[in-house]
């Protein structure tokens, strides 16, 4: 399959250097017919591609390979790490709530109190860490891998 990708190519190429190999090598009917232009068919299963479709974009380390949507908290109670920043920067719960954080990015990410109250694993995508909050008071926390991520939970009575 990939086999007439190359071939084609290389006449490619040796039609845009002028190559005068082609022309020794044809009869004397193509004379003065040019010759045929290379093609890439997105039809040819050995391509992986669906008929008319674009070209897919190659991979590229360290790059997403889904659609990024926008961080949205599933709840009142949830926050979510998206795009190196926690979402919302301040939750408000009452005293006895469990708070939810959930790692959207592609890179992992910890939850830090500052004060030491509470401290997730590492968290890679997808991975969740809760918290229940026992006391009122003001928590605020960090991403302990990239310090400028940082957040606020306020506990009410």
């Amino acid at each position: 399959m990939h086999r007439h990708l190359v071939l084609n190519l290389t006449a490619a190429a040796l039609v845009a250097l002028g190559a005068p190999t082609l022309a020794a090598c044809s009869t004397p009917a193509d004379k003065g017919a040019s010759p045929p232009a290379p093609t890439v068919r997105s039809d040819d299963p050995g391509l992986g591609m669906t008929p008319g479709a674009p070209a897919p974009m190659p991979d590229m380390p360290g790059m997403p390979t889904t659609p990024r949507t926008p961080a949205v908290a599933a709840g009142p109670n949830a926050v979510t790490i998206d795009n190196f920043a926690f979402g919302p920067q301040t939750v408000t719960v009452k005293a006895g709530t469990t708070v939810t954080w959930t790692n959207r990015d592609e890179e992992p990410h910890t939850v830090v109190a500052r004060d030491g109250s509470f401290h997730s694993p590492g968290l890679g995508t997808g991975a969740t860490f809760g918290f229940t909050f026992a006391q009122p008071g003001t928590f605020s926390y960090f991403c302990s891998i990239h310090p400028f991520m940082h957040a606020t939970v306020v506990v009410t009575p």
